[in-house]
């Protein structure tokens, strides 16, 4: 499940805030800071099944109340920095739902072993001969 840009949008929750970021003269004057706060147990959109696959692969980044928080302030400008912060909050909503690849138990071949073991006996010998010479 891939979600396009207008989909959500009516969930999200935009607040700004003055920048700490550039800004120059209009640094304390303009609110260039972008917030976007995305409620996932109170989305009307997502079904159960992708609320519970968003709650438990964004465990670590939402709130206590299950809210989904994304901050842009590098642009100098409030439309950029909210262009910025729907990307992000985007990114990775649909990383949530990508499905890994099950990895394939392999064996090494044979004649990876055999250098592994041979490698390991060249380094034994070379031990064994700065033990001689320390006698």
């Amino acid at each position: 499940m891939h979600f396009k840009a207008p989909i959500l949008n009516k969930e999200f929750v935009f607040k700004t805030s003055r920048s700490g970021g550039k800004g120059g003269q209009n640094v304390n004057k303009v609110s260039t800071k972008v917030q976007i706060d995305f409620s996932i147990t109170n989305s009307s959109l997502l079904s159960d099944t992708e609320k519970e696959v968003l709650l438990q692969k964004l465990e670590g980044k939402l709130s206590t109340e299950s809210v989904l928080q994304v901050i842009a302030q590098a642009e100098r400008t409030q439309l950029g920095n909210k262009e910025i912060a729907l990307k992000k909050m985007y990114i990775i909503l649909n990383k949530c739902f990508v499905h890994k690849k099950k990895r394939k138990a392999t064996k090494p071949s044979k004649s990876s072993v055999e250098k592994r073991l041979e490698g390991k006996k060249h380094h034994s010998q070379i031990k064994q001969m700065r033990r001689v010479g320390e006698e």
